[in-house]
């Protein structure tokens, strides 16, 4: 089976909050500089292809980068901020299952075609993670050239192939290499040689080759490579900039995009959680005789370490926790294995807005009680979403911007009065002005009273605001999956045959 990609809007969105950053910029293509021969002799002199510089001024990006964070509603970046001794961080924040890796790599593709930038760097912090991301450029490769007619050339970062750095550099084209953070910021023999001078090299050290073509580095989970001792290591690649990948990130740079857990369930972009809890478990004691052991998970017990970042497989409809749930174990580490929508047998995903949660729902055994797990599942969901608003009062409103078929319009002090005013007279915020319950009801119903006559044209966009607020009311419905369900009977039950 083949998996079929198309080209889904929210994921667009990730991809021209990135490119958008840099407008501006002139296409230049092709930057060449001679490539360091070593000590050993080389057949010919042979020319690398750079990545060109970054053209736009400081001012100019930071006004970019707020313009693409107006439009999203984020919080507005005064500052560029310096990371991994870099200037341009860019951090992207995309649920687990939404496709952060396919994003990422289209971006590539993206900015290859408006700039002409072709050497990236993508960084991660475990092999199999590195592996999922080599696969991922693998299946993407036929879809990718039918979209931009040209194929990306993507290696693993191998001390003992080092040939690779040599096309990596003296390639004109788009040209990816993967590394895992052991490679170059461990303190074993084998992963310290990317620093060393090595005789099979042409005397040479690897970082030197590598940093010489000014790579594009993308971070693939960075809150797992936040390190003092990994983030100088990165200040060795000497980064064009730093594009930053992840659903949980723990150190805000300047942020550009956000599709968070809220975002994802709301717009059925991942499955439906059921919760089947197991509060008590009776295990045999060493003291009961054989015919009390056997009255009292026990037959089989299966294995195995906990599912992490890196193990990805759309049709997982069943996860059993086979050990112990506390506080110091994330359950969105634990369902996000789990979350992404399925495909059929025909690699089609299965994401039609009729039908996606009535396919695809995640049951979760839980070694806890349903009630447990519901509770602190929602609690790490709301810890994640800390970045959110919590009160729709004016201020919140005022400055927000707003788009009609013509221009931009900033919502002034008087509209964000109306909306506020609004809120108030329908009960769809409470005494602390947070969004109430009644709001999420009444718009799930189509319920909702009419705005006033000036602010109906934005309607749409003015709910997308209020929808920004968190409440408790959106956390995802987990579903109670110890209920009976029903089966309906089709028509071939009462054939013959059957």
């Amino acid at each position: 089976m083949k998996l079929k990609f198309k080209i889904q809007s929210y994921q667009t969105s990730a991809v021209e909050s990135i490119v958008d950053c840099f407008a501006g910029q002139v296409n230049t293509s092709g930057i060449t500089y001679r490539i360091d021969p070593g000590r050993g002799r080389l057949p010919f002199e042979q020319p690398g292809f750079k990545n060109a510089d970054v053209q736009l001024t400081d001012v100019q990006l930071i006004e970019n980068i707020r313009a693409v964070q107006r439009r999203q509603n984020l919080s507005l970046s005064d500052k560029l901020v310096a990371s991994a001794g870099c200037k341009i961080n860019l951090d992207v924040e995309m649920e687990t299952g939404t496709g952060k890796t396919y994003c990422y790599i289209k971006s590539i593709f993206e900015m290859n075609k408006l700039y002409g930038w072709s050497k990236f760097i993508v960084v991660v912090p475990s092999i199999a993670i590195r592996e999922g991301v080599y696969k991922s450029l693998e299946i993407t490769a036929d879809h990718f050239t039918e979209s931009y007619g040209k194929k990306a050339r993507f290696f693993i970062y191998n001390s003992r192939q080092l040939h690779h750095l040599e096309s990596f550099s003296s390639d004109a084209g788009i040209n990816v290499m993967v590394i895992n953070i052991q490679a170059f910021n461990a303190t074993g023999k084998d992963n310290r040689r990317i620093y060393d001078e090595l005789d099979d090299f042409q005397s040479r050290r690897p970082i030197d080759v590598i940093s010489s073509n000014r790579p594009i580095v993308i971070l693939d989970e960075p809150q797992k490579m936040e390190g003092k001792k990994t983030l100088d290591a990165l200040s060795k690649f000497k980064p064009l900039m730093i594009l930053r990948y992840s659903a949980t990130h723990r150190t805000t740079h300047n942020k550009i995009h956000r599709l968070d857990a809220l975002d994802a369930y709301n717009q059925k972009l991942v499955k439906k959680i059921g919760v089947r809890g197991i509060s008590v478990l009776l295990f045999p004691s060493v003291t009961d005789d054989e015919e009390t052991r056997r009255k009292k998970e026990v037959r089989f017990i299966f294995s195995h370490s906990a599912l992490r970042e890196g193990w990805d497989n759309t049709n997982v409809f069943v996860l059993c926790m086979l050990k112990h749930s506390d506080n110091t174990i994330s359950r969105r580490q634990e369902v996000g294995r789990g979350m992404r929508l399925s495909v059929n047998q025909n690699g089609d995903r299965m994401d039609h807005a009729a039908t996606v949660h009535g396919i695809n729902i995640l049951t979760v055994v839980a070694s806890e009680s349903y009630k447990d797990f519901v509770a602190n599942l929602q609690r790490e969901i709301s810890e994640a979403l800390s970045t959110r608003p919590r009160k729709a009062d004016e201020a919140y409103f005022t400055g927000k911007i707003i788009t009609s078929e013509t221009e931009q319009i900033e919502i002034t002090p008087v509209m964000a009065k109306q909306i506020y005013r609004y809120l108030v007279k329908n009960d769809y915020t409470d005494d602390t002005d947070q969004v109430a319950e009644a709001y999420h009801t009444a718009k799930a119903n189509g319920s909702l009273a009419a705005l006033p006559p000036e602010l109906a044209p934005h309607a749409e966009q003015i709910f997308g605001l209020i929808d920004s607020v968190f409440s408790e009311s959106q956390l995802p419905d987990v579903g109670d999956d110890r209920k009976p369900k029903a089966n309906p009977l089709n028509s071939n039950f009462e054939k013959k045959e059957f």
